[in-house]
């Protein structure tokens, strides 16, 4: 039997609102937290490690996207845009100042939404399709604006080669230091934005998504809300290029072109939007997908295409699985992976009973 609800009564606020009401869901927590903090570093080989990395970083990220697109209803598809706000911003103050990273992943965040709001101002007036094209303006933008200002991208080919995190006067540079550093950052992110989503912030979010004429009505300012959660998005996204660049050790405006902002939506639309659980889904599915599609090309697509062919067929297999994932789950399950699962999860907490 999994009715792990049964007996346990809320008899205050605290506990109706707590992060994990049940005992199932806070061991479940402990025990993800014991693998992921002690067994995995320990267990895995460092190709892997730089698997989960990648995860890590996406995880952010996709979190950002999900608060303004899955949250609050505000299309965007700039995402990448303000990612590299928050790479070059933490860049030029490692490289010029050197500063260290607990000053410049916070200042390249705070850039990012700074910049966000002002991408932000339009969705006053416009929504939908417009507000998506006014976002992916400010994708191109500020593309052209890091390429085009040697101030900011450093001169030839747009890099900056920045030095791996130091804690302690002790440089991180194997894959498993990189890992706990990330494991944090992605760790308060997600709790961060559970706590944001349950909050007064969030039901506002919610409510503007959900009818924003009615949030108007009863006297929620739907402007002032909207540039928040175009700064909080942005912020996640800052932060979430600064985590990048560290781990690449160099900046580059190619990391955030305008098909990395297709892949975060592709993370929230076939995780869930406006699901924290489901954007953990949605960034592992889709940092996996393309390890996976190349690995199996590698092992049996020699024997429909040349060698040469190879690497363009897998760039275009890679687009047109998530061209079609993205229309499976738009038409099929509009609620993503998250959705599964909960059929999942709930099928087991009524067995053996049908209802």
């Amino acid at each position: 039997m999994f009715h792990r609800e049964s007996g346990i009564f809320k008899t205050t606020y605290a506990s109706d609102m707590a992060l994990y009401p049940l005992p199932i869901a806070r061991w479940t927590v402990i025990v993800a937290s014991v693998l992921f903090v002690v067994v995995a570093p320990l267990v895995l080989h460092e190709y892997y490690l730089s698997i989960i990395n990648l995860i890590l970083i996406a995880i952010v990220g996709a979190l950002g996207l999900n608060i303004l697109v899955g949250y609050t209803g505000q299309i965007s598809i700039g995402h990448a845009a303000f990612m590299s706000v928050g790479a070059y911003t933490a860049a030029n103050l490692a490289v010029k100042l050197g500063l260290p990273f607990w000053l410049t992943l916070p200042a390249g965040g705070a850039m990012a939404a700074l910049i966000g709001v002002l991408v932000g101002i339009p969705s006053l007036r416009i929504k939908g399709l417009y507000l998506a094209i006014a976002t992916l303006a400010g994708q191109l933008i500020i593309e052209w604006t890091i390429n085009h200002v040697p101030a900011i991208s450093g001169g030839a080919q747009a890099s900056i080669e920045v030095p791996r995190p130091a804690l302690f006067g002790y440089q991180m540079k194997t894959q498993g230091q990189l890992y706990f550093f990330l494991l944090f950052f992605a760790a308060v992110a997600i709790v961060a934005t559970l706590n944001l989503v349950r909050s007064r912030i969030g039901r506002i979010f919610v409510a503007i998504r959900d009818q924003d004429i009615a949030a108007e009505i009863i006297g929620i300012d739907i402007f002032r809300w909207k540039l928040i959660a175009f700064a909080i998005s942005s912020f996640y996204a800052g932060v979430c290029g600064v985590l990048y660049t560290y781990y690449l050790g160099i900046a580059n405006y190619e990391q955030f072109q305008i098909g990395v902002s297709i892949d975060y939506l592709a993370m929230i639309i076939i995780g869930g939007l406006g699901s924290v659980l489901g954007t953990i889904f949605g960034a592992v599915f889709v940092t996996l997908l393309p390890i996976v599609i190349r690995t199996f090309m590698e092992t049996f697509g020699g024997y429909f295409f040349s060698d040469g062919d190879l690497p363009n067929v897998i760039s275009s297999l890679r687009m047109i699985i998530f061209g079609g994932l993205i229309i499976v789950f738009l038409v099929v399950e509009p609620e993503g992976l998250n959705r599964l699962w909960r059929n999942i999860r709930n099928y087991f907490r009524t067995w053996p009973f049908s209802y």
